[in-house]
């Protein structure tokens, strides 16, 4: 369903700086710690049917108020036929366990920006990838059956890394987000990651350290927070889930940097972006962003995916009964 943002209307719409008002608040105060530091605390979400990077088909980088409700009421039109009648998608061959939208939390209307990606720089908003990193991700998908280090870190229950962890996917899409004076922790409801981030001047680790999400400093920009990381290992993936489309399973590398940025706009909303660098796997740095929406009553579950994840071993070991399968049929040809 994110695809449905990719239609051309062919309407002309409100410049850039108009959809942010769909957002932001005039009329709001930016609430404060006794330190003086803007309050960003809380549980916050960002589940959506806009897709990450832009459909080559599409050359706006924004909707209309008119096609954000159109497309709205579709995507509500399609939940509801879809829960209506859900052993047909299981007739059809379907997932089981997800035949309806109950199952899932993927979300139900586009970002409120009306943005038709999460990709805005460049501005085709789609990410400039090597050759080789598209190959990479090609020979992971056709081998993941083989070892285990061609299956999603996700799968693997280890992590999204950044700014994977940020990036929506079926369900589990809240953060919730803590400070104190001398600190920043990010808590993601996926995999059950808690970045602590310091505020800290001084150097990063040093680079013979590495990380699965990098090592992250982070300090204020008026009323901004921006969050630096780096120090990555090259075993991580940008994107992880299904949702990232092309953007699943592109390889990441030492070079990675990562700046986020967080600014409380309104009551309920948190406008964040990161820009992404990484000269070995892109051809220019690309800038992704979207508001995340307060989620005050939303109750944050233990994900315990990796203690007994026995998806990886079965997999496996499926792969290789198939293997013996096809083995036997040769043999008896």
């Amino acid at each position: 369903m994110l695809a449905v943002v990719a239609v051309v209307f062919g309407v002309g719409v409100l410049p850039a700086e108009a959809q942010i008002d769909r957002v932001r608040d005039p009329n709001w105060t930016v609430p404060r710690l006794p330190n003086g530091q803007p309050d960003l605390q809380g549980k916050w979400g960002n589940k959506t049917i806009t897709p990450i990077e832009r459909s080559e088909r599409e050359s706006r980088a924004y909707l209309t108020d008119e096609e954000m409700a159109s497309l709205n009421q579709r995507r509500a039109d399609a939940q509801d036929a879809q829960d209506a009648a859900p052993e047909q998608r299981y007739e059809a061959g379907g997932n089981v366990g997800g035949y309806g939208s109950y199952w899932l939390d993927a979300g139900d209307t586009v970002l409120p920006t009306g943005q038709t990606s999460m990709v805005m720089e460049p501005p085709s908003g789609r990410v400039e990838i090597k050759q080789w990193a598209l190959d990479a991700k090609a020979y992971n998908l056709a081998n993941e059956g083989d070892h285990y280090q061609h299956m999603s870190v996700w799968d693997r229950c280890i992590s999204r890394g950044v700014p994977g962890s940020m990036l929506p996917a079926g369900y589990n899409n809240v953060y919730r987000i803590m400070q104190t004076a001398d600190h920043v922790a990010i808590h993601y409801e996926m995999i059950h990651d808690v970045r602590v981030i310091p505020f800290d001047k001084q150097v990063h680790v040093h680079d013979n350290i590495t990380m699965w999400m990098g090592d992250s400093r982070d300090y204020w920009d008026g009323d901004v927070l921006v969050v630096e990381s780096k120090n990555f290992h090259n075993r991580g993936w940008i994107a992880s889930s299904m949702a990232g489309r092309r953007l699943k399973g592109i390889p990441t590398s030492t070079a990675l940097h990562v700046v986020e940025r967080f600014e409380r706009v309104s009551e309920h909303i948190i406008m964040w972006d990161a820009t992404v660098s990484d000269p070995n796997v892109y051809d220019s740095e690309w800038t992704i962003s979207m508001p995340l929406t307060a989620k005050l009553d939303y109750v944050m579950f233990e994900y315990a995916c990796h203690e007994g994840n026995y998806s990886v071993p079965n997999a496996l070991s499926g792969e290789r009964a198939i293997d013996r399968m096809v083995a036997e049929a040769n043999d008896g040809q």
